[in-house]
């Protein structure tokens, strides 16, 4: 599992916050049940993203990428739980508020 933070100015609209958490699975590890809708758009790199929703609810629960068809990203916030492991990099840093400040041994993409 490795857990990021996205500052992407897609994921920023989606959450309505300043980042996407999301915890990185390999798809073969990953069992998933239940109902899901589907919504694709274009990453900020062109490539799509398949984001699964509650289709009762409308939270985003997890999500599939073009650029790596292995892997299952799934919200940390769909994980309910304070003592998830902190995330270990951020991704698209030049797109981060200027204001916020990470901690320092998070890994800068």
């Amino acid at each position: 599992m490795r857990v990021s933070l996205c500052h992407c100015l897609e994921c920023q609209k989606r959450t309505g916050s300043l980042f996407g958490v999301a915890a990185r699975f390999q798809r073969e590890r990953v069992t998933i049940e239940g109902r899901s809708t589907t919504y694709r758009r274009n990453s900020d790199d062109g490539n799509w993203v398949d984001f699964r929703f509650c289709p009762d609810c409308g939270s985003t629960v997890w999500w599939g990428l073009e650029k790596q068809p292995g892997v299952i990203a799934v919200a940390v916030g769909a994980f309910a739980d304070p003592d998830f492991p902190m995330p270990a990099r951020s991704v698209y840093q030049n797109r981060r508020h200027r204001w916020l400040e990470l901690p320092e041994k998070i890994e800068r993409i």
